[in-house]
């Protein structure tokens, strides 16, 4: 890659946000990292959620090589073909971007040292499915074992359709698996605190040394380590987007009129219900709730269902 001395003020080049500070954002260029601001008019023209996030696209501009790296200007942000998001705390209708332009989605949950809920797991899923977003499951720190549980809630997921991942960073299993899962993607790394997130990334590319945390003994909930979201390159066309671990994730863009629709494990029993307004909650004739009664969608993920519908649209995660 050219070296920053051998660009010049003004040049401009294309490259993707991997990194916020708030008021500055880092860019990966063709000729490395831009440290740059945002131009105001790029403010105001994204009133409704964040006008620049990890995982954007961007035209920037360098404004000064006396730094390292190099400062410049984001002079445009291309339309997003994606995001996960949340509603921006205090507010109703206004997105907090937590990654743009993701390929898919990786909910991450140890198996134990947290104990994972699968109630949770499906929240994550449903703003996945919400965005159009392929998702999967990974169980970390299995390790430390899990079993029965580990088989139970792996069942549960893939009957649902998503792919259901095993490893440890511990023990370099299901590693190899991971990468393959991964490669030539932008994934989201998704879930609470204290799972393995960081450890997960270190171990597939020692060289970041991202840092990792402990679970407080108090709440047995995880500590925060990631503090902003990153974005890494760990091979050629892919990357791990590292997010916070996330203690309230409201279901930004789920229409829960249509909330049946973000269950995969319910798609091949929809428009069969007698009643084409079913809510398949009690109605007679309903597809759904023959279909968990003959065990062909698992009863805990319909239970899920009937708590969302029910408004239960935010919950814990530690």
């Amino acid at each position: 890659m050219p070296a920053s001395h051998e660009l010049a003020v003004g040049t401009e080049l294309e490259g993707v946000i991997v990194r916020d500070y708030g008021l500055w954002f880092d860019v990966q260029t063709e000729a490395g990292i831009v440290r740059c601001t945002l131009r105001g008019i790029l403010n105001r023209e994204r009133v409704k959620t964040d006008p620049a996030a990890v995982g954007d696209r961007v035209r920037v501009s360098v404004a000064s090589l006396e730094t390292d790296p190099p400062e410049g200007a984001i002079e445009e942000v291309a339309p997003r073909r994606t995001s996960l998001s949340r509603l921006s705390r205090g507010t109703d209708d206004v997105e907090q971007v937590i990654l743009a332009n993701p390929d898919q989605l990786l909910a991450v949950y140890a198996i134990r040292e947290p104990t994972p809920s699968p109630r949770m797991i499906d929240r994550m899923l449903l703003i996945a499915e919400a965005r159009d977003l392929p998702a999967s499951v990974c169980f970390n720190k299995i390790d430390l074992g899990g079993g029965e549980q580990l088989d139970e809630l792996s069942e549960r997921f893939r009957m649902a359709g998503y792919p259901v991942l095993h490893t440890s960073a511990e023990t370099g299993a299901g590693l190899d698996e991971l990468r393959a899962h991964l490669q030539g993607k932008i994934t989201a790394f998704a879930g609470p605190s204290g799972v393995g997130k960081s450890t997960l990334l270190n171990a597939l590319a020692p060289d970041f040394e991202v840092p990792t945390g402990e679970i407080s003994d108090a709440t047995g909930k995880g500590r925060h380590t990631t503090t902003w979201v990153q974005l890494f390159r760990i091979a050629p066309n892919t990357y791990i987007g590292d997010t916070p671990g996330m203690r309230q994730l409201g279901l930004w863009g789920v229409e829960f009129d249509y909330l049946d629709e973000y269950f995969p494990d319910f798609e091949p029993y929809l428009g069969q219900c007698r009643f084409t307004d079913c809510r398949h909650l009690s109605e007679p004739g309903c597809a759904v709730l023959a279909a968990v009664d003959a065990g062909t969608i698992h009863l805990d993920r319909y239970g899920s269902y009937k708590a969302l519908i029910g408004g239960d649209d935010a919950e814990d995660l530690g």
